[in-house]
Protein backbone atom coordinates (compact mmCIF):
# COMPACT_ATOMS: atom_id res chain seq x y z
CA UNK A 1 0.00 0.00 0.00
CA UNK A 2 1.48 3.53 -0.96
CA UNK A 3 2.87 5.30 2.01
CA UNK A 4 0.96 9.03 1.60
CA UNK A 5 4.76 10.66 1.81
CA UNK A 6 5.21 9.89 -1.79
CA UNK A 7 1.52 11.75 -1.77
CA UNK A 8 1.98 15.16 -0.33
CA UNK A 9 4.12 18.25 -1.12
CA UNK A 10 5.29 17.77 2.64
CA UNK A 11 7.02 14.19 1.76
CA UNK A 12 5.29 13.38 5.34
CA UNK A 13 2.88 10.68 6.00
CA UNK A 14 2.54 6.67 6.85
CA UNK A 15 0.62 4.47 4.84
CA UNK A 16 -3.08 4.01 3.91
CA UNK A 17 -5.29 0.88 5.14
CA UNK A 18 -7.09 0.84 1.16
CA UNK A 19 -5.91 2.77 -1.48
CA UNK A 20 -8.79 3.69 -4.84
CA UNK A 21 -7.46 5.80 -7.40
CA UNK A 22 -10.65 7.91 -9.08
CA UNK A 23 -10.22 8.18 -12.56
CA UNK A 24 -13.84 8.52 -13.82
CA UNK A 25 -16.18 11.16 -12.01
CA UNK A 26 -18.68 7.81 -11.19
CA UNK A 27 -15.44 5.82 -9.96
CA UNK A 28 -14.93 8.60 -7.51
CA UNK A 29 -18.55 8.55 -6.24
CA UNK A 30 -18.60 4.72 -6.13
CA UNK A 31 -15.50 5.01 -4.05
CA UNK A 32 -16.54 7.52 -1.39
CA UNK A 33 -20.16 5.93 -1.49
CA UNK A 34 -18.90 2.44 -0.39
CA UNK A 35 -16.62 3.50 2.06
CA UNK A 36 -19.35 5.68 3.63
CA UNK A 37 -21.96 2.56 3.79
CA UNK A 38 -18.99 0.54 5.25
CA UNK A 39 -18.76 2.85 7.49
CA UNK A 40 -14.77 3.58 6.74
CA UNK A 41 -13.29 6.30 6.89
CA UNK A 42 -12.61 8.33 3.68
CA UNK A 43 -9.19 10.98 2.75
CA UNK A 44 -9.71 12.36 -0.34
CA UNK A 45 -6.73 12.86 -1.87
CA UNK A 46 -5.50 15.02 -5.25
CA UNK A 47 -2.51 17.22 -5.17
CA UNK A 48 -1.34 16.50 -1.43
CA UNK A 49 -0.56 20.45 -1.31
CA UNK A 50 -2.41 21.24 1.66
CA UNK A 51 -1.80 18.27 3.87
CA UNK A 52 -0.22 17.25 7.17
CA UNK A 53 -0.66 13.70 7.59
CA UNK A 54 0.60 11.35 10.70
CA UNK A 55 3.64 8.98 10.57
CA UNK A 56 0.94 6.61 11.72
CA UNK A 57 -0.70 7.05 8.27
CA UNK A 58 -4.55 6.74 7.36
CA UNK A 59 -6.89 4.10 9.24
CA UNK A 60 -9.43 4.15 6.20
CA UNK A 61 -9.79 4.84 2.51
CA UNK A 62 -7.80 6.58 0.68
CA UNK A 63 -9.31 8.04 -2.41
CA UNK A 64 -7.20 9.79 -4.82
CA UNK A 65 -9.26 12.03 -7.31
CA UNK A 66 -7.18 11.79 -11.00
CA UNK A 67 -10.63 12.55 -12.82
CA UNK A 68 -9.75 14.21 -16.18
CA UNK A 69 -11.51 17.18 -18.32
CA UNK A 70 -11.49 20.41 -19.29
CA UNK A 71 -14.96 21.64 -20.73
CA UNK A 72 -14.74 25.73 -22.41
CA UNK A 73 -17.72 27.40 -23.93
CA UNK A 74 -15.84 28.86 -26.48
CA UNK A 75 -15.47 25.92 -28.28
CA UNK A 76 -18.45 26.20 -30.43
CA UNK A 77 -17.58 30.15 -31.34
CA UNK A 78 -15.69 31.07 -34.60
CA UNK A 79 -12.41 31.97 -34.00
CA UNK A 80 -12.97 35.44 -35.56
CA UNK A 81 -15.46 36.27 -33.67
CA UNK A 82 -13.70 35.73 -29.94
CA UNK A 83 -13.07 39.43 -29.88
CA UNK A 84 -16.66 40.14 -29.42
CA UNK A 85 -17.27 37.26 -26.89
CA UNK A 86 -17.30 38.61 -23.21
CA UNK A 87 -15.80 36.08 -21.79
CA UNK A 88 -15.36 32.28 -21.69
CA UNK A 89 -16.95 29.60 -19.32
CA UNK A 90 -14.57 26.63 -18.43
CA UNK A 91 -16.22 23.59 -16.32
CA UNK A 92 -13.16 21.49 -14.77
CA UNK A 93 -12.43 18.43 -13.74
CA UNK A 94 -11.77 17.93 -9.83
CA UNK A 95 -8.57 16.14 -10.56
CA UNK A 96 -6.90 18.11 -13.51
CA UNK A 97 -3.90 20.32 -12.53
CA UNK A 98 -4.39 23.71 -11.24
CA UNK A 99 -1.20 25.03 -12.63
CA UNK A 100 -1.78 23.69 -16.09
CA UNK A 101 -5.08 25.06 -16.42
CA UNK A 102 -3.71 28.63 -15.56
CA UNK A 103 -1.23 28.26 -18.06
CA UNK A 104 -3.68 27.37 -20.53
CA UNK A 105 -6.26 29.89 -19.53
CA UNK A 106 -3.00 32.20 -20.16
CA UNK A 107 -1.99 30.62 -23.40
CA UNK A 108 -5.77 31.30 -24.54
CA UNK A 109 -5.98 35.15 -23.43
CA UNK A 110 -8.66 33.72 -20.32
CA UNK A 111 -8.02 36.79 -17.92
CA UNK A 112 -9.11 35.96 -14.18
CA UNK A 113 -6.70 33.72 -12.53
CA UNK A 114 -3.27 34.51 -13.85
CA UNK A 115 -1.63 35.66 -10.64
CA UNK A 116 -2.55 32.01 -9.13
CA UNK A 117 -0.14 30.76 -11.08
CA UNK A 118 2.74 28.36 -9.64
CA UNK A 119 0.18 27.33 -7.09
CA UNK A 120 0.30 23.32 -6.69
CA UNK A 121 -2.55 20.80 -6.22
CA UNK A 122 -5.77 20.10 -7.77
CA UNK A 123 -8.37 22.12 -9.65
CA UNK A 124 -11.38 20.41 -6.87
CA UNK A 125 -9.24 21.79 -3.98
CA UNK A 126 -9.59 25.27 -4.69
CA UNK A 127 -12.95 26.33 -3.68
CA UNK A 128 -12.34 24.15 -0.26
CA UNK A 129 -9.64 27.02 0.55
CA UNK A 130 -10.95 29.44 -1.48
CA UNK A 131 -6.74 29.63 -2.77
CA UNK A 132 -5.84 33.10 -3.98
CA UNK A 133 -2.12 34.69 -4.04
CA UNK A 134 -1.24 38.27 -5.17
CA UNK A 135 -4.56 39.74 -5.20
CA UNK A 136 -6.59 37.41 -6.98
CA UNK A 137 -8.74 34.34 -5.44
CA UNK A 138 -10.46 31.72 -7.01
CA UNK A 139 -14.00 33.15 -5.37
CA UNK A 140 -13.58 36.22 -7.84
CA UNK A 141 -14.28 33.72 -11.05
CA UNK A 142 -16.36 30.55 -9.62
CA UNK A 143 -19.35 30.36 -11.11
CA UNK A 144 -20.22 27.23 -9.53
CA UNK A 145 -19.30 24.16 -7.80
CA UNK A 146 -20.59 20.34 -8.38
CA UNK A 147 -20.27 18.19 -5.17
CA UNK A 148 -21.35 14.72 -4.13
CA UNK A 149 -23.21 15.16 -0.59
CA UNK A 150 -21.69 12.47 1.29
CA UNK A 151 -25.21 13.48 3.68
CA UNK A 152 -28.06 13.37 1.63
CA UNK A 153 -26.08 10.83 -0.78
CA UNK A 154 -26.89 12.96 -4.05
CA UNK A 155 -25.28 15.70 -6.37
CA UNK A 156 -25.23 19.45 -5.60
CA UNK A 157 -24.51 22.22 -7.45
CA UNK A 158 -23.78 25.29 -5.82
CA UNK A 159 -23.69 29.26 -6.95
CA UNK A 160 -20.76 31.14 -5.91
CA UNK A 161 -23.07 33.29 -3.65
CA UNK A 162 -23.81 30.11 -2.02
CA UNK A 163 -20.82 28.79 -1.63
CA UNK A 164 -19.57 30.87 1.54
CA UNK A 165 -16.71 31.82 0.76
CA UNK A 166 -14.60 34.35 2.67
CA UNK A 167 -10.32 34.29 3.15
CA UNK A 168 -9.39 30.88 2.96
CA UNK A 169 -12.63 29.64 3.42
CA UNK A 170 -15.84 28.10 1.86
CA UNK A 171 -19.19 26.46 3.34
CA UNK A 172 -16.68 23.28 2.15
CA UNK A 173 -14.32 24.33 4.72
CA UNK A 174 -17.15 24.49 6.90
CA UNK A 175 -18.28 20.99 6.74
CA UNK A 176 -15.10 19.03 6.78
CA UNK A 177 -15.65 15.58 4.33
CA UNK A 178 -19.51 16.51 3.51
CA UNK A 179 -18.73 17.57 -0.25
CA UNK A 180 -17.20 15.72 -3.02
CA UNK A 181 -15.65 18.31 -5.19
CA UNK A 182 -16.76 16.76 -8.69
CA UNK A 183 -15.98 20.00 -10.92
CA UNK A 184 -15.90 23.76 -10.92
CA UNK A 185 -17.14 26.14 -13.17
CA UNK A 186 -15.15 29.19 -13.58
CA UNK A 187 -16.58 32.37 -15.82
CA UNK A 188 -13.50 34.23 -17.31
CA UNK A 189 -12.98 37.32 -19.64
CA UNK A 190 -11.36 37.30 -22.87
CA UNK A 191 -8.09 39.46 -23.66
CA UNK A 192 -4.73 39.96 -23.38
CA UNK A 193 -4.27 41.84 -20.13
CA UNK A 194 -4.65 40.54 -17.21
CA UNK A 195 -6.97 41.56 -14.29
CA UNK A 196 -6.10 45.07 -12.62
CA UNK A 197 -3.23 44.25 -10.57
CA UNK A 198 -4.05 44.47 -6.89
CA UNK A 199 -0.55 43.35 -5.17
CA UNK A 200 1.72 45.76 -4.69
CA UNK A 201 4.88 43.23 -5.00
CA UNK A 202 3.37 42.11 -7.96
CA UNK A 203 3.09 45.43 -9.59
CA UNK A 204 6.44 46.83 -8.79
CA UNK A 205 8.18 43.16 -10.22
CA UNK A 206 5.82 44.39 -13.51
CA UNK A 207 6.52 47.71 -13.36
CA UNK A 208 2.84 49.21 -13.18
CA UNK A 209 0.85 50.96 -11.14
CA UNK A 210 -1.55 49.21 -8.69
CA UNK A 211 -4.68 48.97 -10.63
CA UNK A 212 -3.75 48.80 -13.98
CA UNK A 213 -3.06 45.66 -16.22
CA UNK A 214 -0.84 44.20 -18.03
CA UNK A 215 -0.15 41.38 -20.49
CA UNK A 216 -1.35 38.16 -19.23
CA UNK A 217 2.12 36.25 -20.33
CA UNK A 218 3.89 38.79 -18.38
CA UNK A 219 1.95 38.15 -15.13
CA UNK A 220 2.09 34.64 -15.12
CA UNK A 221 6.03 34.85 -15.50
CA UNK A 222 6.34 37.30 -13.06
CA UNK A 223 4.15 35.71 -10.13
CA UNK A 224 6.09 32.36 -11.43
CA UNK A 225 9.21 34.34 -10.75
CA UNK A 226 8.49 35.74 -7.19
CA UNK A 227 7.30 32.36 -5.88
CA UNK A 228 10.13 30.92 -6.98
CA UNK A 229 12.08 33.38 -5.15
CA UNK A 230 9.71 32.14 -1.44
CA UNK A 231 10.59 28.79 -2.65
CA UNK A 232 6.77 28.46 -3.56
CA UNK A 233 7.12 26.42 -7.22
CA UNK A 234 8.20 22.53 -6.67
CA UNK A 235 11.05 21.68 -6.98
CA UNK A 236 12.33 18.02 -6.16
CA UNK A 237 16.25 19.32 -5.88
CA UNK A 238 15.43 22.44 -3.46
CA UNK A 239 13.50 21.21 0.30
CA UNK A 240 12.40 24.78 0.53
CA UNK A 241 9.87 23.11 -1.55
CA UNK A 242 9.39 20.46 0.21
CA UNK A 243 6.41 22.10 2.08
CA UNK A 244 2.35 22.88 2.24
CA UNK A 245 2.94 26.46 1.13
CA UNK A 246 1.90 28.86 3.83
CA UNK A 247 1.55 27.05 6.96
CA UNK A 248 -0.52 29.71 8.54
CA UNK A 249 -2.79 32.33 7.59
CA UNK A 250 -3.01 35.63 7.98
CA UNK A 251 -4.59 36.93 11.14
CA UNK A 252 -7.61 38.72 11.47
CA UNK A 253 -7.18 41.09 14.54
CA UNK A 254 -9.70 42.97 16.84
CA UNK A 255 -8.81 46.53 17.37
CA UNK A 256 -7.42 46.26 20.97
CA UNK A 257 -5.42 43.60 19.24
CA UNK A 258 -4.13 45.71 16.77
CA UNK A 259 -3.31 48.54 19.43
CA UNK A 260 -0.70 45.93 21.26
CA UNK A 261 1.02 45.77 18.19
CA UNK A 262 4.27 47.17 17.91
CA UNK A 263 5.00 50.72 15.62
CA UNK A 264 5.60 49.16 12.41
CA UNK A 265 3.85 46.05 12.34
CA UNK A 266 1.14 45.66 9.21
CA UNK A 267 -2.41 46.23 9.48
CA UNK A 268 -5.01 46.06 7.33
CA UNK A 269 -8.67 47.53 8.52
CA UNK A 270 -11.07 45.45 7.01
CA UNK A 271 -14.49 46.35 6.04
CA UNK A 272 -16.10 44.55 9.20
CA UNK A 273 -13.84 46.55 11.26
CA UNK A 274 -11.50 43.87 11.79
CA UNK A 275 -7.52 44.30 11.02
CA UNK A 276 -5.41 41.78 9.08
CA UNK A 277 -1.91 41.66 9.71
CA UNK A 278 0.90 39.80 8.20
CA UNK A 279 1.74 35.74 9.77
CA UNK A 280 5.59 36.18 8.10
CA UNK A 281 6.46 39.77 9.81
CA UNK A 282 4.92 38.39 13.49
CA UNK A 283 6.66 35.13 12.91
CA UNK A 284 10.13 36.81 12.24
CA UNK A 285 9.72 39.52 14.85
CA UNK A 286 8.93 36.60 17.67
CA UNK A 287 12.30 35.65 16.34
CA UNK A 288 11.68 32.96 14.03
CA UNK A 289 13.83 33.45 10.73
CA UNK A 290 14.21 32.27 7.65
CA UNK A 291 16.08 28.63 7.88
CA UNK A 292 15.36 28.86 11.51
CA UNK A 293 15.57 25.38 13.38
CA UNK A 294 15.26 23.93 16.90
CA UNK A 295 16.67 21.01 19.15
CA UNK A 296 13.24 20.27 20.15
CA UNK A 297 12.10 19.49 16.40
CA UNK A 298 15.93 18.40 14.90
CA UNK A 299 17.57 19.55 12.26
CA UNK A 300 15.55 17.63 9.34
CA UNK A 301 12.52 20.54 9.90
CA UNK A 302 13.03 24.30 9.37
CA UNK A 303 11.30 27.23 8.13
CA UNK A 304 12.42 27.79 4.52
CA UNK A 305 15.12 29.64 4.40
CA UNK A 306 13.21 32.12 1.38
CA UNK A 307 9.95 32.46 3.41
CA UNK A 308 9.09 32.60 7.11
CA UNK A 309 5.53 31.09 6.39
CA UNK A 310 6.56 27.60 4.79
CA UNK A 311 7.76 24.78 7.14
CA UNK A 312 9.98 22.27 5.12
CA UNK A 313 10.84 18.89 5.43
CA UNK A 314 14.99 18.62 4.72
CA UNK A 315 14.61 15.04 4.16
CA UNK A 316 13.69 12.33 6.43
CA UNK A 317 11.92 14.14 8.48
CA UNK A 318 8.69 12.95 10.68
CA UNK A 319 5.40 14.60 10.67
CA UNK A 320 5.84 14.71 14.59
CA UNK A 321 8.98 17.33 13.97
CA UNK A 322 6.92 19.52 11.50
CA UNK A 323 4.54 19.35 13.99
CA UNK A 324 7.24 19.99 17.32
CA UNK A 325 8.68 23.25 14.94
CA UNK A 326 5.21 24.40 14.05
CA UNK A 327 3.92 24.51 17.89
CA UNK A 328 6.99 26.39 18.86
CA UNK A 329 6.70 28.78 16.20
CA UNK A 330 2.82 29.40 17.28
CA UNK A 331 3.07 29.66 20.90
CA UNK A 332 6.15 32.11 20.15
CA UNK A 333 3.94 34.05 18.20
CA UNK A 334 1.38 34.28 20.63
CA UNK A 335 3.71 35.09 23.81
CA UNK A 336 5.12 37.67 21.68
CA UNK A 337 2.14 39.42 20.71
CA UNK A 338 -0.64 38.06 22.04
CA UNK A 339 -2.08 36.60 18.24
CA UNK A 340 -2.66 32.98 17.85
CA UNK A 341 -1.67 31.55 14.28
CA UNK A 342 -4.45 29.13 12.63
CA UNK A 343 -2.41 26.56 10.43
CA UNK A 344 -3.83 26.60 7.03
CA UNK A 345 -2.69 23.32 5.73
CA UNK A 346 -5.15 20.23 7.09
CA UNK A 347 -3.90 17.51 9.39
CA UNK A 348 -4.87 13.59 9.13
CA UNK A 349 -4.72 11.63 12.41
CA UNK A 350 -2.80 14.51 13.66
CA UNK A 351 -3.14 18.32 15.23
CA UNK A 352 -1.32 21.15 16.55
Amino acid sequence: MPDLRDHTTLRLGGPAREWVRATTEAELIAAVAEADAAGTPVLLLAGGSNLVVADEGFDGRVVQVATTGVAADTDTCDVDALAQCGGVVLTVAAGEDWDALVARAVAHGWAGIEALSGIPGAVGSTPIQNVGAYGQEVAQTISRVRTWDRVERTQRTFAAADCGFGYRHSRFKAEPGRHVVLEVTFQLRQGDLSEPVAYAELACRLGVEAGQRAPLSEVREAVLALRSGKGMVLDAADHDTWSAGSFFTNPFLTSEQVAALPEGAPRWEQPDGSWKSSAAWLIEHAGFGKGYTSAAAGERVRLSTKHTLALTNRGDATTDELLTLAREVRDGVRERFGVTLVNEPVTVGCSL
